[in-house]
């Protein structure tokens, strides 16, 4: 029997670069295949190809035997192929609906929409599939694990059973991972065939049926999750052994850096988000914030760094009152801010990778000369970040809207981590990352430790808190309901205070 979908020889050229080498892939009736791989080794130009938004130099793809062509989204979904993307394809003020009609609209009486037609077959699909989704809803009051289920409907209502996720879970809560496995074993039980690109071992382990292993363009190996561990698969994607473990001192902490008394925040709804919220952040010390997605973190953050105001409290950084002074002002005390949402909070996708280095210093020589910028010194720095960060780009001047994911993450952390700071606040600092990168961000946070700043961590990965902080304060509902001291807490108990449960912790 022949393979779902084969690609045979598929080669892709930008300038400068070789993202796709002649590779060779098949995908099986009823098969999870993962494509592992680095930030930049081409997995998603592969998927682009396969999407039909690129157009290979070379090779040739199978569908069910047949060979196609597609030059097109629109040839890809004829073929019975669908992709979701790592930042969604949705318009926030339509409804559920609405995004999923467009380009396919249902029509009737000649060009009138028919809503109510489109919306009965959504209710069909979100039920065969339990992917539980109001057809009625705005987009823009759903969070992220319901948006990614809206993108996985629309390929449904176009009929696709061949599903590409790219990164589905770079941007989820542990427990929206879950939800999506589960909604992914039902697209398997109703015939669906999935291609998951990931770089998140365990994932992969739990629940791919093959593992296809790309580096630098070409694949380098393919296995199952019976045959390796997460040690072999991480060997293979970065060419090198990678310690998966964070190896650090104990911490020396000094005096306060931040301090947070009383905090009160709205959220964009004018609700209470982060309510009377008091605590500290030491020199030479992490402080990790645990909690679930949406339980004030984000707000927290915002008030930090300038990006909102609070209504009540107040935050002093280096003994000054910063309850509301601007970003910029926040910086040049020696703030450093890897923010949660990199596309919208910590570039400009629309400047080049140069410029984006120095956003927080352009203005300031070396990079200014009075109104006058200094491109060469901009070009040059830039060229040395991109070299001690790994930052993979064909050039500095490519706008970095067009990078991978992980690679515009790259760009903010080496933006932030290439001038002398005080005090780091990172909010999710390895989201999107692969693991040789996760291990050179980790090892890079705990050096920023051990020179004294302050680090003040974000994260809903609970191993990524467990083992950076030396504190760690869980937030529940806007309130900080304990702090702890994380060598002497379990993940149990921390995941108790997640879930709101605290009489039986010893919190």
């Amino acid at each position: 029997m022949s393979p779902v979908l084969e690609l045979r020889g598929i080669t892709k050229r930008f300038p400068g670069v070789l993202a796709n080498d002649h590779i060779d892939l098949t995908l099986e009736q009823g098969e999870v295949h993962a494509l592992l791989g680095e930030n930049g080794a081409g997995k998603t130009t592969l998927m682009n190809i396969l999407y039909g938004l690129y157009t290979p130099d070379e090779g040739e793809i199978y569908v069910r035997g047949e060979k196609v062509d597609i030059h097109s989204p629109s040839d890809a979904i004829r073929a019975g192929i669908g992709m979701v993307h790592q930042h969604f394809m949705l318009v926030p003020v339509f409804t559920v609906t609405e995004n999923v009609m467009l380009g396919d609209e249902t029509t009737r009486f000649g060009p009138f929409l028919d809503r109510r037609r489109a919306a009965r077959r959504i209710r069909e699909i979100s039920e065969r599939y339990h992917l539980e989704v109001d057809p009625d809803a705005y987009v823009r009051d759903l969070p992220v694990g319901v948006q990614q289920r809206v993108e996985i409907i629309k390929l449904l209502y176009r009929e696709a059973d061949i599903l590409i996720l790219d990164e589905p879970t770079a941007v989820l809560t542990p427990q929206e991972v879950d939800e999506l496995f589960a909604i992914m074993r039902s697209l398997i039980e109703h015939g669906k065939s999935i291609i998951f690109i990931t770089h998140k071992l365990r994932e992969v382990l739990e629940f791919a049926d093959r593992i296809t292993v790309i580096r630098g363009g070409r694949v380098v190996g393919s296995t199952t999750p019976e045959q390796a561990d997460q040690k072999q698969l991480a060997a293979m994607m970065v060419g090198r052994e990678v310690d998966l473990q964070v190896e650090k001192t104990p911490a020396k902490p000094g005096e306060p850096v931040l301090q947070v008394e009383d905090l009160v925040v709205l959220n964009d709804s004018e609700h209470v988000a982060v309510q009377d919220v008091s605590f500290e952040v030491r020199a030479g010390e992490i402080l990790g914030i645990a909690g679930v997605q949406g339980n004030g973190q984000t707000e927290l953050v915002k008030a930090i760094t300038g990006l909102t105001h609070p209504v009540a409290g107040r935050i002093r950084l280096l003994g000054q009152d910063i309850t509301t002074a601007t970003p910029r002002q926040i910086t040049e005390l020696g703030t450093a801010h890897i923010p949660e949402d990199r596309q919208q909070d910590g570039l400009v996708l629309t400047a080049t990778v140069a410029e984006n280095f120095v956003l927080n210093m352009y203005y300031r020589p070396p990079f200014a000369r009075g109104i006058v910028l200094q491109e060469e010194r901009i070009l040059n720095t830039a060229r040395e970040i991109i070299e001690k960060f790994d930052v993979r780009t064909p050039s500095p001047l490519v706008p970095v809207g067009t990078l991978s994911g992980g690679n515009q993450q790259k760009v903010i952390v080496g933006r932030e981590f290439s001038r002398p700071i005080r005090f780091l606040v990172a909010s999710q600092p390895t989201r999107g990352l692969d693991v040789g990168s996760i291990e050179y961000i980790h090892s890079r946070l705990i050096e920023k430790r051990d020179d004294g700043c302050a680090v003040l961590l974000v994260s809903t990965e609970l191993d990524e808190i467990m083992e950076l902080s030396d504190r760690i304060a869980v937030m529940y509902r806007g309130k900080i309901l304990a702090v702890l001291d994380a060598a002497e807490t379990t993940k149990e108990e921390i995941g108790l205070l997640m879930a709101g449960v605290v009489e039986h912790s010893k919190a």
